[in-house]
């Protein structure tokens, strides 16, 4: 019975740890995070095929094993100014209701374990916009990590279809 009950214990510490793990990267000089949750894979950045009459942001689709994915510019969603591809160039691939999406970001970082006692909402100087995709600013150390809402990065909070049409 006691093994039993420390199993459990151990197995909701692993839920609760699971829950802050965020997948951090960078545009320019500035670390995000993204809930692990959401994270499928991380790539290579791939040939994309240009789909006319779309958001800026988005830089076309990819064939990912078979499926068609859209393939989402960070930089140009953040309105940020484009730099040219790299080496450290990556694609996350995230998985958010029913839908993939990639993510290109200038590099992926680390996996941070950011607790919730870490974690302050984002400053009023963001305003209090419903669709704002910074979820809160996490503290690591004496730098701050901006974290992400997938959801809402995708569109307006929906899981079913983002906010632009491929």
């Amino acid at each position: 019975m006691a093994d039993h009950l420390a199993s459990d214990r151990k197995t909701d510490d692993m839920e609760q740890t699971e829950l802050h793990k965020y997948l951090t990267f960078v545009l320019g000089n500035v670390y995000y995070g993204l809930d692990i949750q959401f994270v499928r894979e991380i790539i290579g950045m791939q040939d994309i095929t240009v789909v006319p009459d779309v958001p800026p942001f988005i830089k076309g689709v990819i064939n990912l094993r078979g499926k068609v994915i859209p393939v989402m510019d960070v930089r140009k969603r953040f309105n940020m100014p484009s730099r040219p591809y790299d080496d450290r160039t990556c694609i996350i691939v995230i998985h958010v209701g029913d839908w993939l999406v990639g993510l290109v970001v200038d590099t992926v970082s680390e996996v941070l374990d950011i607790p919730e006692a870490d974690i302050e909402p984002p400053p009023e100087a963001f305003g209090h916009r419903q669709d704002h995709f910074i979820a809160g600013m996490g503290k690591v150390g004496d730098d701050v990590r901006m974290l992400i809402d997938a959801q809402k990065l995708l569109g307006r909070g929906s899981t079913t279809a983002p906010s632009f049409e491929i």
